[in-house]
């Protein structure tokens, strides 16, 4: 039930976003160069990994670069990559992975590989449900980017401090979703958006 609402939804949003995403995407290729995409591995259900899309907002990764950024001031943000995060527009890409079956709408958020270990029981029950492109760690974190900016170790602050309390949160959703938790999440998201 809940894959065939997110069929339906993701292919509806789409439908209404495809305008909107068209004229982003120029304006990345117009202002950042070529590749308006950003590809990552993050970790899916049951610990497949899978490649999530965004509209690329920072600049391209150099060798040896961190997983995550390092806040909101981070260099590698570009002028426009601000604003597509601070409106979360750099997730909308992201309907193209629910409806290939990769995430959900609503769900834990996906992780890097790196930060995941597949033995632990939390992560187990985080990944034994879809990511989503929002869920109650999103909503809890949504401002995560002050935090790890304020950070001298940013890579640090988040594996010891951001990501127990996420995992936790993942793992509560995975044991306890619903359907009306899930249209709550969706819109807690909205009011989030708006300010």
């Amino acid at each position: 039930m809940k894959r065939a609402g997110d069929l339906i939804a993701a292919a509806v949003l789409l439908a209404l976003l495809a305008l909107p995403m068209a004229i982003l995407a120029l304006a990345l290729r117009l202002r950042e160069g070529p590749g308006v995409v950003f590809r990552q591995t993050r970790m899916g259900r049951q610990a497949v990994p899978f490649t999530i899309l965004k509209f690329r907002t920072m600049r391209h990764a150099q060798a040896g670069e961190a997983e995550i950024t390092a806040g909101d001031q981070d260099a590698r943000i570009s002028g426009l990559g601000n604003t597509l995060r601070k409106y979360r527009l750099d997730e909308w890409p992201q309907l193209w992975n629910v409806l290939r079956g990769d995430m959900s709408l609503v769900g834990p958020r996906p992780e890097v590989p790196a930060f995941v270990d597949v033995d632990d029981p939390l992560w187990k029950k985080a990944l034994s449900v879809r990511p989503g492109i929002t869920g109650p760690d999103a909503l809890a974190f949504k401002d995560e980017g002050l935090s790890l900016a304020a950070a001298t170790d940013p890579e640090t602050h988040y594996r010891l401090n951001i990501l127990p309390a996420k995992l936790a949160m993942q793992a509560d959703y995975a044991e306890n979703r619903s359907a009306m938790g899930d249209i709550a999440i969706l819109f807690r998201t909205l009011g989030a958006l708006r300010g």
